[in-house]
């Protein structure tokens, strides 16, 4: 797709990544490179407790600083930057064949997910515990499953090159409705609980009356001026529509009133480490799930065999504050 472009991509190259090599060297830098990015030098996932404090140290100086984050998932609240790494809290089992779209934290250890691919797109109750997938809607295999969010007891989907999607009861998948949007097409989906939040693949940010689907307000999404494309899952985590960002390893923090990216996650390591045990059939990051009653941020990823539990933790980041540099594949233009 050429840069800046906002048409859709074909479908052979949706979601996948370019090649295997785009996994294996998952930005910023190869895995085997003698150094990591100044971001993340020392161990990612909690380990070296001195280095941790160091690069904690490093933030608090950080020229360019947004608002603090939710204080529950900082291991050091009191440091305010806009740039996140993270630390490991525990690994869950995730089906490898999951070609994860749509991901939300319901209640009691369960998640609800939507995953895409013709002819195996599915909406399923998943046991967050043994990632054993405790109920399955198998999609019609002429649909590409796309965003999952919940809102009081109906699960909202959208799907890919269509602005058609369906509404499920959560506790019946066979009960189900469907709906048409206005947003170009059906990327991701997220709620506050009162109105649901949409992404196409383009830098656009749609605010959708859940009643009627009607499109209520559209952001673009900026940093620094430059719009960020590609925006695909959505969750709204305290205030903030945190988005993946197609072919990167970064979640960017998105104000929805105006729609600037007041923060950065990069979760790079995850992908690498991966990948360097062995999983080369993984394709790139997707999928936030947000428990707000407990204040836990679980991540995955297309073919992950695995669901991550994580702590945000600030870092400093480039001095420029050239996300660029560290999210290549984002393809930011003015």
């Amino acid at each position: 797709m050429p840069v800046g472009s906002r048409r859709r991509p074909p479908p052979s190259h949706h979601r996948r990544a370019m090649t295997p090599a785009s996994v294996s060297a998952p930005a910023p830098g190869a895995a085997a490179a003698p150094t990591k990015p100044l971001y993340l030098r020392g161990p990612v996932i909690a380990g070296a407790a001195a280095l941790a404090a160091f690069l904690l140290l490093a933030a608090a100086y950080a020229t360019r600083r947004a608002g603090s984050p939710p204080t529950a998932l900082l291991a050091h609240p009191a440091v305010a930057t806009r740039f996140f790494s993270f630390d490991l809290v525990r690994e869950y089992p995730h089906d490898p064949d999951a070609f994860t779209q749509g991901l939300l934290y319901a209640e009691n250890d369960t998640l609800f997910e939507s995953t895409g691919l013709y002819h195996r797109s599915s909406v399923r109750k998943v046991d967050l515990q043994t990632g054993k997938v405790l109920v399955n809607h198998q999609m019609d295999g002429q649909m590409f499953g796309e965003g999952l969010t919940l809102l009081g007891h109906r699960l909202f989907q959208v799907t890919w090159l269509k602005n058609d999607g369906f509404i499920y009861d959560q506790h019946n998948f066979s009960k189900r409705t469907s709906f048409t949007h206005k947003m170009r097409d059906g990327w991701g989906l997220a709620t506050d609980g009162k109105v649901l939040f949409g992404s196409d693949g383009t830098s656009m940010l749609y605010k959708l009356d859940p009643k009627s689907l009607e499109v209520m307000k559209v952001v673009t999404v900026k940093y620094h001026g430059d719009e960020v494309p590609y925006l695909n899952e959505l969750e709204y985590v305290d205030g903030e529509v945190w988005a993946n960002v197609w072919q990167t390893d970064c979640i960017a923090r998105v104000s929805p009133e105006d729609g600037l990216v007041v923060g950065w996650i990069f979760l790079h390591e995850l992908r690498r480490q991966l990948w360097n045990s062995g999983n080369t059939n993984i394709d790139v990051l997707n999928g936030i799930a947000w428990d707000e009653r407990n204040h836990r941020l679980f991540v995955t990823g297309k073919l992950w065999p695995k669901l991550y539990e994580i702590k945000l933790r600030a870092v400093d980041g480039p001095a420029d504050g050239s996300v660029e540099k560290l999210c290549p594949k984002a393809s930011f233009y003015r």
